[in-house]
């Protein structure tokens, strides 16, 4: 068993992976399709991870798939059962991008909710609102990132706050698991910053902070 299982090789994989080793957490790491792009990445990272492909066992007690809303549904799918008792962190913004104008999923719901109803596991919502180069260093200008959560499983979700506090981030629980809805909507918004070509000062390097008054 490891403590934490990450799916994916891109860039939210690589700032998770590098928060992991940072929280000094075992991690398996499985690429989509090609276990290169996994040991590519652990050896370019420098840290010691197993790695492997989806479709083997996920070993982790916390599983990340650092993927888009579409492959996490697959995820979920391929997986079934076995994710049973497992949590499980959604960090995606289910941006509709035929349009990017909005979010892909049903109103009144958030992929955490369309994913909860499609796996065994505890989906707990967290880091979407976190861009991947930021991630991977930590902080911007000198402030810890805040790790927005949301989750209705009370173990679950402070298995993740100890995670992201241990990872020397700054982790905030917002409510429920439906508070996913404000959070993803947050996400797009924090997208669409640094798409806009007229905020060049917004390259997905910004992070969102709640501070409170002293």
């Amino acid at each position: 068993m490891t403590d934490i299982t990450i799916i994916g090789t891109g860039n939210m994989a690589r700032g998770l992976v590098t928060r992991a080793a940072a929280a000094g957490k075992s991690v398996q790491l499985l690429a989509r399709e090609d276990k290169a792009k996994a040991d590519a990445l652990a050896a370019d990272l420098g840290v010691d991870v197993s790695t492997g492909v989806v479709g083997e066992d996920v070993t982790g007690e916390i599983v990340i798939p650092a993927v888009y809303f579409d492959a996490a549904k697959e995820i979920v799918t391929r997986y079934g059962d076995s994710l049973t008792g497992k949590v499980y962190i959604d960090i995606t913004n289910p941006v509709d991008f035929s349009t990017f104008d909005g979010l892909a999923v049903p109103a009144g719901s958030s992929a955490t909710e369309e994913l909860q109803k499609a796996t065994p596991a505890k989906v707990v919502k967290a880091f979407n609102t976190t861009f991947a180069a930021t991630l991977a260093e930590g902080a911007v200008a000198g402030h810890a990132l805040d790790v927005l959560i949301a989750g209705d499983d009370e173990a679950a979700t402070q298995a993740v706050v100890e995670f992201v506090a241990a990872a020397g981030l700054n982790p905030v629980v917002v409510g429920p698991q439906r508070r996913a809805q404000q959070l993803e909507q947050t996400g797009f918004l924090h997208i669409l910053l640094s798409a806009n070509e007229q905020l060049p000062v917004f390259q997905w390097n910004s992070a969102l902070k709640v501070l409170a008054a002293a």
